[in-house]
């Protein structure tokens, strides 16, 4: 095989032939493109050789390492007999040219590769992939096109071959499942057969999209870390554009995909329980003990989760509002739980697309109706656990525990009084199954309130104790003969004597407020508004004690040293106030969390609601009013 060596023995030649293969190996990584020409003239099939353990060829190498003028020169100086081995194949069954198409730089490669083999177009891997396959897998838009091309002129029948590998997965399921939206979007255009098609696991394309939640998530560009990136960080504002051009990309191609599908219409029977059940009595085993499912009539078990299920579970909201857009009607669609996707929007707390569903008015009234097979109603799916759930936030017990008592209070509102005291299969009433769904989350809850101020009340405390004591050494001191403050007349003492009492009153109102945090009796309803508000209050107090203890600090050290420059003023004044900065940093998160009950009381809250929702009409009125007043003025 290797011209130089054939008089040598056996173990000459193997141990030779492991030579010249490290040394083209290490040549082709490094790049050394002469290395790689002049080795492959002294080996017998050229660049067809194979030098690795997967079976390559230095060929197969050249254009995996994305080096396609080394790739075109090989091929060029390639003797005719071997062209009948350019369709070698590695362990993985790939060709050349399925390395090919991995790289958006090797068009002239992949060119002379088909004109002198052309029988490679037609070749598939192991996994029954072809070239053009690879193509698209690895979002190779230029290839593709170059590949497709060739392939053109095939019926819809013989296209199958190149676009569909051994399980059923098409080139425009691989295209989504790699990300690669906008090449997806191309192959959903062109190839428009495809977007009906289901893979090995039944899923189309539109399926496989409403699971990928990623995609639909912009990088949000909130916080004070993440604002300073975005204005400093040239690779944050790159990742930032990347992710904007991939959601939108993302975007456009569901309302194409959205436009086809059906799949909604295929829906279990909405079958209505004949009757709330209000009481835990009768036969568990007993036509009223039977779950919905074993009562209805026709079972369809080969109905998969649509795409309006799958996108509400996994929260991308453009793609379950694009199908409501062009089929209203699909919100009455019911899956194979019995569950219609006003269930699913509240298991998986999607509450955009809760909202979004609310706002139907004429469907609300049956949806909300709906018991699934378990003989859930609406609320109760809302103790109803995700054993997969994560919370997006790192948040304490007792904001995720308010959270789901938001929940219980947002969907109690649309359920009908009837259905509030309904019981399930296991005899349960939706208030009864959350609280013994989140009975372990409100002890987690308690400990972690009762942690929190325990800690706090001692720095507050520890804060008042030095208020106090400052309160009587002033700076300066007393007149000895009359025991007024020395520096009573200076502009500064003032404000450090008001500053030193506000500091005192705001940690000795935090202690109050934490003790009665301590002192709660910890029930449900306490954890949705009573217990927040009360720790967001002591925080804040706290916050300013530590503030004007810092002003109190400040005007100490601008009275001592009234005569010295303005430099040092400042500079002694700014560093005094980094404790309370690092303390606003530090409980940001916490206020943040905080925050979300002020808002719900605010967007719940009558008089609010009325002045966000008709601002004009209350304008108008104020504005008429003034008009016949000033008019009556004028009336002697």
């Amino acid at each position: 095989m290797f011209q130089p060596l054939m008089g040598s023995c056996n173990a000459d030649v193997l141990d030779t032939k492991q030579k010249i293969n490290g040394r083209m190996y290490k040549a082709l990584v490094t790049s050394n493109k002469k290395d790689v020409v002049d080795l492959c003239q002294r080996i017998s099939d050229h660049a067809l050789h194979v030098i690795t353990v997967n079976d390559d060829t230095v060929l197969h190498m050249a254009t995996y390492a994305k080096e396609a003028a080394l790739a075109e020169r090989l091929l060029d100086e390639l003797p005719d007999h071997h062209v009948d081995k350019l369709t070698r194949q590695n362990r993985v069954g790939n060709t050349i040219l399925h390395e090919t198409a991995t790289s958006k730089h090797a068009l002239a490669v992949a060119d002379k590769l088909l004109k002198r083999a052309p029988g490679l177009l037609g070749m598939r891997n192991h996994n029954g992939e072809t070239a053009l396959f690879r193509a698209a897998r690895y979002g190779k838009t230029d290839m593709f096109n170059f590949l497709a091309a060739k392939v053109s002129g095939y019926d819809e029948a013989g296209l199958q071959f190149y676009v569909q590998r051994s399980d059923k997965t098409t080139i425009l399921h691989i295209a989504i499942l790699s990300e690669h939206f906008d090449l997806a979007y191309q192959i959903a255009l062109d190839y428009r057969h495809l977007i009906s098609e289901k893979d090995g696991d039944g899923m189309t394309s539109l399926q496989l999209l409403s699971c990928n939640q990623s995609a639909f998530k912009q990088e949000p560009e909130d916080g004070f870390i993440k604002l300073a990136k975005s204005c400093c960080c040239t690779a944050w504002q790159q990742k930032v554009q990347n992710q904007k051009y991939k959601y939108k990309s993302a975007v456009e191609l569901a309302k194409l995909l959205s436009r086809t599908d059906t799949s909604w219409e295929v829906t279990y029977s909405s079958i209505d329980q004949s009757k709330p059940k209000i009481h835990r009595y009768g036969e568990i085993g007993g036509q009223e003990g039977m779950s919905l499912a074993a009562r209805i009539p026709e079972r369809m078990d080969d109905v998969g989760e649509t795409p309006l299920i799958l996108a509400t579970k996994s929260g991308i909201v453009e793609i379950v509002e694009e199908i409501l857009r062009l089929y209203p009607q699909a919100v009455e669609h019911v899956d194979d739980e019995g569950r219609n996707v006003l269930h699913v929007a509240i298991k998986y707390r999607e509450l955009k697309i809760f909202e979004l569903v609310t706002k139907m008015e004429v469907p609300m009234k049956r949806l909300v109706r709906k018991i699934d097979n378990e003989g859930n109603s609406i609320l109760h799916t809302v103790g109803i656990k995700r054993k997969d759930f994560v919370s997006e936030k790192i948040e304490g017990p007792a904001f995720l525990l308010q959270e789901e008592l938001l929940w219980f209070e947002r969907v109690e509102k649309v359920t009908p009084p009837h259905f509030i005291s309904h019981h399930n299969s296991q005899n349960l009433s939706a208030e009864g199954l959350f609280i013994t769904a989140n009975s372990e989350l409100r002890s987690s809850a308690k400990e972690w309130m009762k942690s929190t101020a325990e800690g706090s009340s001692v720095v507050a405390v520890l804060i008042a104790t030095v208020a106090f004591a400052a309160a009587y050494t002033v700076p300066g001191g007393p007149n000895q003969s009359t025991g007024v403050p020395v520096l009573v007349n200076k502009p500064f003492f003032v404000v450090f004597t008001v500053s030193d009492v506000l500091s005192l009153t705001f940690a000795l109102t935090s202690v109050v407020t934490f003790l009665s945090i301590l002192s709660s009796p910890f029930r449900f309803k306490d954890f949705k508004h009573t217990l927040p508000n009360k720790l967001m209050a002591g925080f804040t107090f706290l916050f300013l004690s530590v503030a004007m203890m810092m002003v109190a600090f400040g005007s100490t050290i601008f009275l001592t040293i009234y005569n010295k420059e303005n430099w040092a003023k400042v500079t002694l004044y700014t560093v005094s106030f980094i404790p309370v900065c690092i303390f606003a940093l530090s409980y940001f998160p916490l206020y943040s969390s905080l925050s979300k009950t002020y808002k719900y009381l605010l967007e719940n809250f009558p008089l609010t609601k009325l002045v966000l929702s008709k601002p004009c009409t209350m304008m108008s009125k104020c504005l008429k009013c003034c008009q016949v007043q000033t008019s009556e003025s004028h009336i002697p």
